[in-house]
């Protein structure tokens, strides 16, 4: 049996979500936008999904546009700018998903000015940097809640708040902190939030993007009067209506999937740190999912490491699914100040549902058995 250390990547649908996603497929075919019964038993789903998504966020059901995903929630709000600036910058951190960070290069390009912050040894934004910026105006600050190469969590509150008192508006990609962390947009004062099923227990293809009542929008995509007109095109129901159990699930098991994952997030990290020497963790302790561990392995070859333990069975990652196969070092890890080498050397861990002990224990012996092996290979 494999064991899968990369939930940051994607992760297993509960079969939860599955039994409701063939149930819509085989038994409800209808379109949402038709007005026979069968369109409206479609509409009745992605309605009560709408809810369910809702819920989870903290948020009201007719702020809850659905999406392909995060990179189209994060692109329809960032190219929107184009239509909306005032010549005032885009405020975005040096460690965005490629999501963000290309669609901000492609806004500069075409005339907006962006702020890119960076972030200590620990992944933390600048709070004086963040300051300085606010203080000479943005049109939008668009940050990542929740590293998904470090796991950093960054204090979303507090910097949504100053954005706030300044007339900024805030866009947050929360894909990573979904499921993981409490949400309730009740209480954070940002205008935009975007996040994606396939991150916790949901499908791949699916997603949302959460836009306060008033927030500027532009569509991304045009054809038609879904979703409030800032999505043209048939909804993808299935894929809904398994995006709303998988929140339905993650509202209701929250506490205890946290604590689950760090405990076993600790187990990892504590077992690597008896058996392997000249180890380092990457990014804060302290504020960081409770999932995510992202550890330097000094004079190691960490593609090679990650290929070694794939034979073995295990399902690791060197940094952003996004950039699986690049042989450039992690733009987030440099930001914080590492060598070419030592993003090299770096490996993503990541626990989830499905992942137990016993796995964990495994995975930490065959870490203990292939390091010196790569250590001795000389291959840094």
């Amino acid at each position: 049996m494999r064991i899968y250390l990369d939930h940051n990547a994607t992760t297993p649908l509960r079969d939860e979500v599955v039994a409701a996603m063939v149930q819509v497929l085989q038994d409800e075919f209808g379109n949402p936008s038709s007005t026979h019964e069968e369109g409206t038993r479609a509409r009745g789903l992605v309605d009560r999904a709408r809810e369910q998504v809702a819920s989870c966020l903290g948020a009201r059901a007719d702020e809850v546009s659905f999406t392909a995903g995060a990179t189209e929630a994060n692109n329809t709000v960032l190219c929107g700018m184009l239509a909306s600036s005032s010549g005032r910058p885009l405020v975005t951190s040096a460690v965005e998903h490629p999501s963000v960070i290309e669609p901000a290069d492609a806004l500069e390009a075409a005339g907006v000015r962006v702020t890119r912050l960076g972030v200590d040894a620990e992944g933390m934004i600048d709070p004086e940097a963040y300051d300085a910026a606010l203080a000479e105006g943005a049109d939008l600050v668009s940050l990542i809640w929740a590293n998904n190469e470090t796991g950093v969590v960054q204090p979303l509150a507090i910097l949504a708040e100053r954005a706030r008192e300044r007339g900024v508006p805030v866009h947050v990609d929360a894909t990573q902190a979904v499921g993981k962390l409490p949400i309730d947009l009740k209480a954070l004062p940002v205008d935009y939030l975007s996040c994606s099923a396939h991150k916790l227990n949901g499908p791949k293809g699916t997603g949302c993007l959460i836009a306060r009542s008033g927030a500027r929008l532009e569509p991304l995509l045009r054809g038609g009067p879904q979703e409030r007109r800032l999505r043209g095109g048939t909804e993808n129901v299935a894929g809904i209506v398994g995006f709303g159990i998988a929140c339905e699930l993650a509202e209701r098991e929250l506490p205890e999937r946290g604590e689950r994952m760090s405990s076993l997030r600790d187990r990892l990290w504590h077992g690597i740190q008896a058996k392997l020497s000249r180890v380092r963790r990457n990014g804060s302790a302290q504020h960081v999912l409770p999932n995510t561990l992202n550890v330097e392995i000094g004079d190691c070859a960490g593609e090679l490491l990650l290929q070694a333990l794939d034979l073995e069975g295990v399902a690791a990652s060197a940094g952003a699914a996004c950039h699986s196969g690049s042989i450039h070092p992690s733009h987030v890890l440099a930001a914080m100040g590492r060598s070419p080498g030592q993003c090299r050397a770096s490996l993503r861990l990541s626990v989830g549902h499905g992942v137990d002990e016993g796995q964990i224990d495994r995975a930490v012996q065959l870490l203990a058995e292939l390091v010196p092996r790569v250590r001795e290979a000389g291959l840094t």
